[in-house]
């Protein structure tokens, strides 16, 4: 990993004070719920303490909501017979924050740390904290939270901040560990993909995994159609002793926009809220561009127009219960939206401005009406699905006429 990453500095400070047991502290509690570094921590405290073939009987995972602090700590403090040292990860810190006094927990909490066992260390979790990267922009209750831990805590043990990691750290953090593998990524393909994935370190993580398997793959290339300067070069990766007429294997080890918008999911959706960006905004030409550039980039062309009303669809209804439970803010976003019908979090602040430009219910109704209309006419297979599209987006983009029963129009009887 590249130095100076500063959000990666707690969790780094970390890892080099349990390297050695001079430094090594009875207890820590890892305060914040940005999982890729509380696994980063996990997998190096492991590596360090609990080798693989003692692991068994040296690593202990326990839960508050089952196993009491005072029986934890009796386990902390009976040396193991099976192994040299004891790891302990203590879940669910939050119970000891909630109703009543705890004093019994937090005395008994004091006498062990007053008197530890050399030979363990205990890890509590505390993932019920939402650090954000600017710690001055913490929450309040989480930073009441906080405070209430380093208050009980912070003499015992030491603190490792697991705070969001930086949308500039995650984008050096992809272009490293692409690097470190010999494949190239260029800067605007790894913008968009910590962007699309609104720095998820563990989205980001898994998806940079499924690229550089992508691009390190052999991909069959015809002899024929390569230069016979390039056939005479000692590239190892490609065969210049094929023949003529024969295939050679060949890994292209560059990762670009293109291979971004085409493996990441989210990615794909950025082009999609764009388009309901046009739509709302009733920018028909911009709306009519962005649909060709939808259906150019996707596998299956206008096959793939069933899948576009879908998520057209899907994109409606999240506005329409946004117009409908007037949030105007991301945070409330989660409230309201259940959890396998959100969005990304990249595309919450525009969902929201979206959503308020229509000016009532009606008008996103109408628009999930015409949607289904048209999936109707799509299953119907007709002579040209481009067509049918274009006149949704038009019909979309399109200021509603008035109905026979609008105050418009009885207005308008009326005088």
């Amino acid at each position: 990993m590249p130095p100076l990453l500063k959000s990666f500095a707690s969790s780094d400070r970390f890892l080099a004070e349990i390297a050695s047991p001079a430094t090594l502290r009875p207890g820590y509690v890892l305060l914040g719920d940005e999982a890729f570094l509380y696994q980063r921590c996990r997998q190096g405290i492991l590596a360090a303490l609990a080798p693989i073939e003692a692991r068994d009987f040296s690593l202990h995972d326990f839960d508050l909501a089952d196993t009491p602090i005072f029986d934890i700590l009796d386990c902390a403090q009976t040396p193991s017979l099976m192994a040299p040292f004891q790891v302990l990860f203590v879940r669910n810190l939050k119970l000891l924050y909630g109703r009543g006094s705890k004093k019994a927990e937090f005395a008994a909490i004091d006498a062990y740390f007053r008197s530890p066992n050399p030979q363990a260390v205990l890890l509590f979790v505390a993932d019920h904290l939402r650090i954000p990267t600017d710690l001055r922009r913490m929450d309040y209750q989480d930073k009441d939270r906080y405070d209430r831990i380093r208050e009980t805590l912070g003499d015992s043990c030491g603190f490792v901040e697991l705070a969001r990691v930086s949308e500039v750290d995650a984008i050096r953090w992809v272009t490293a560990e692409a690097e470190a593998r010999g494949i190239r990524f260029d800067p605007d393909a790894a913008r968009e993909l910590v962007d699309a994935l609104g720095a998820d370190m563990m989205l980001v993580a898994s998806e940079l995994e499924k690229l550089c398997l992508y691009v390190s793959a052999p991909a069959q290339l015809n002899e024929s159609v390569i230069p016979s300067e390039r056939r005479e070069s000692r590239d190892p990766r490609i065969s210049s002793v094929a023949p003529q007429n024969s295939t050679a294997l060949i890994a292209r080890n560059h990762i670009t926009l293109g291979d971004v918008e085409t493996m990441v999911l989210a990615a794909k959706q950025r082009s999609l809220y764009e388009l309901t960006d046009a739509i709302s905004q009733r920018d028909r030409t911009r709306a009519l561009l962005l649909l060709h550039g939808l259906l150019n980039a996707s596998d299956g062309g206008e096959d793939a127009a069933i899948g576009h009303l879908y998520m057209l669809a899907r994109t409606f209804r999240q506005m329409l219960i946004i117009l409908e439970k007037n949030v105007r803010d991301s945070r409330a976003i989660w409230a309201v939206l259940w959890q396998g019908f959100r969005m990304p979090p990249f595309a919450a602040e525009d969902l929201i401005r979206q959503a308020r430009r229509y000016k009532s219910r009606r008008d996103l109704t109408r628009a999930l009406r015409l949607v289904a209309k048209t999936d109707l006419e799509l299953r119907s297979s007709p002579a040209n699905k481009l067509l049918v599209l274009e006149r949704l987006i038009l019909a979309l983009a399109s200021e509603p006429a008035p109905t026979p029963h609008s105050p418009t129009h009885q207005f308008a009887m009326e005088l």
